[in-house]
């Protein structure tokens, strides 16, 4: 029968005299972290660091064009530019000569970005979170009801949004649902819905499933009080679920808002290039580089980039999204003997029993 046996440790006895215990396996172990983890992180800087550094080097250049002065032969290559690409996006000046309304292509395509996204993430987290509250219950079918839920999220994105264009045809079936003839998929303002309702459809499972994995967390017996003390439904999922699946969500949130802040291929499958009330900075970076316009089209990407880091410093920050897990572990501080606190972790059930206080 085999016994479990502590930890050997290891006490050693430095300069200042005091003991420190030091764990016998501890020696080499931040060594073999760096050297299991050195795989992962160059492959992370072949596919993700250096084409950041190339564009960022691109974006302060810009391609000749027309016909060289001093030879009077096509002109090549490309000068040096500085922060002219960037300085044109604000000042209103076109950056290449011949490309008339890029300024105000971008600042379309920038408003469309953060319309899209403000109204996506809203939606789907609504959505989210109640599919995450089907999830959770009880009932028969349950398996069959979040392999359903989850269906959407598994689809690929370019399926989805070849899918969504023959569905929103002028003779698909979401005109015949609604006995109307309407457009969708020109350049109109019902373009916009529906991007928002493809994409919602798709990406609201991938909250509830966060959600759901944050409900699983919360204990029974917490509801079970929450019942005794007369808490009604809707007291229970304010001031219990949200309460202690906000950690969760928040990060559910912010992964959702880079990655629709990012959106390429929804509209350019399903509603196509250039239209105007669907055009992203994404998509509008890749026409101007199919244009041969590299720098500009890099400038277009790095300061998305710069958005998409701003977004998510706010919600780390502001929001306190917890993106790496740390904030369940125990914080290392320096008490006064004979508190009665003796270094141990608060329990993790007393925020909902405190919630359960105002439920009376």
């Amino acid at each position: 029968m085999a016994t479990a046996t502590a930890e050997p440790r290891v006490t050693t006895v430095k300069e200042d005299g005091h003991k420190h215990k030091k764990n016998a396996l501890s020696d080499g172990q931040g060594r073999l972290a760096y050297i299991l983890l050195a795989p992962t992180l160059l492959v992370i800087l072949v596919v993700a660091g250096i084409p950041v550094v190339m564009s960022i080097r691109e974006s302060f250049f810009q391609t000749n064009n027309g016909v060289d002065p001093t030879t009077g032969m096509v002109a090549g290559g490309e000068r040096f530019v500085g922060l002219g690409n960037f300085t044109s996006i604000f000042a209103g000046t076109n950056p290449v000569q011949g490309s008339f309304g890029t300024h105000d292509r971008f600042v379309n395509a920038f408003l469309n970005t953060t319309a899209i996204t403000i109204v996506c993430v809203i939606l789907e987290t609504i959505l989210g979170v109640a599919m995450a509250l089907i999830m959770s219950k009880a009932f028969r079918g349950r398996g069959l009801v979040r392999a359903g839920i989850l269906v959407p999220w598994a689809i690929p994105t370019i399926v989805s949004a070849l899918m969504w264009k023959l569905i929103f045809d002028a003779d698909g079936v979401m005109n015949r649902i609604i006995g109307s003839q309407i457009l969708w998929t020109a350049d109109t303002g019902a373009s916009f819905w529906a991007v928002v309702i493809a994409d919602t459809w798709k990406t609201a499972p991938f909250i509830g499933l966060l959600t759901l994995a944050g409900l699983q967390t919360i204990p029974a017996e917490v509801y079970e009080a929450a019942k005794v003390d007369g808490a009604t439904v809707w007291q229970q999922f304010t001031r219990i679920t949200l309460p202690l699946v906000k950690p969760t969500l928040v990060v559910a949130v912010l992964f959702r808002t880079l990655d629709t802040l990012r959106m390429f291929d929804l509209p350019a499958g399903m509603i196509g290039f250039g239209k105007y009330r669907t055009e992203t900075v994404s998509v509008f970076s890749y026409l101007e580089a199919t244009q041969t316009r590299y720098g500009p089209a890099a400038a277009y990407a790095i300061v998305l980039f710069v958005y998409v880091l701003l977004i998510a410093f706010l919600f780390v920050k502001v929001l306190g999204a917890d993106v790496i897990g740390d904030t369940g572990m125990p914080k290392k501080k320096k008490g006064k003997k004979g508190s009665g606190n003796d270094g141990k972790a608060p329990d993790a059930a007393a925020p909902g029993l405190e919630m359960m206080g105002g439920a009376h």
